[in-house]
């Protein structure tokens, strides 16, 4: 009899522990796909910007006599950038880096363009033009936005398999930390605006 007692004892205890086993490793997935999901996100809205530089600079050629190199720097960060794939679930702080960088280069050239296109009067009259703009700049902003909730959904998946006893099942199935999106170095400093 006393031994029919501790086999159910051991066989509750077994249990439960395949139970908290098998919830923590669910509730790992769930929250991976949800970081996945987001850098999706961010993927698509990056993607919305590349989408829409060809046309940008299709409309810059066909209203102004404008500067080459500008339109050449705009479209080789663009293909640069769209050359660049990460796998959410795999990424490393070097891949995300150059992720970044990418898109930087693509946000720096895209500044120089309208910053440049202050200086042709006919370009800004344009509609075309002024619409490109205006949809890149929604662009950016929704960009910042799904990076923002890329890094809310890092962050409660990180707390998750950190977090004991989620950071012994994380370890025991394979979920690792993952990484964010970090700011620009340089970015605290305030840009320099001269007249």
């Amino acid at each position: 009899m006393r031994s029919i007692v501790i086999w159910a004892v051991l066989l509750g205890l077994g249990f439960i522990a395949f139970s908290s086993a098998c919830s923590y490793n669910n509730r790992f997935v769930d929250m991976e796909e949800n970081v996945s999901n987001a850098w999706s996100k961010v993927q698509s809205a990056y993607q919305r910007r590349a989408d829409l530089i060809p046309n940008l600079v299709n409309t810059v050629k066909g209203a102004a006599d404008f500067e080459k190199e500008t339109l050449e720097a705009v479209v080789n960060a663009r293909s640069r950038a769209t050359g660049i794939n990460i796998d959410p679930s795999n990424v490393t702080p070097e891949q995300m880096k150059q992720f970044q960088d990418a898109q930087s280069g693509i946000s720096q050239s895209l500044g120089r363009l309208l910053l440049i296109s202050e200086n042709y009067p006919e370009l800004k009259a344009n509609a075309n033009f002024r619409d490109l703009q205006v949809q890149l700049e929604g662009t950016e902003n929704r960009i910042k936005v799904e990076r923002d909730r890329f890094n809310d959904s890092v962050t409660a998946y990180n707390k998750s398999v950190r977090k004991f006893p989620g950071s012994f099942f994380a370890s025991v199935f394979g979920f690792d930390k993952k990484f964010q999106f970090e700011a620009e170095a340089g970015s605290d400093q305030a840009p320099e605006v001269s007249f």
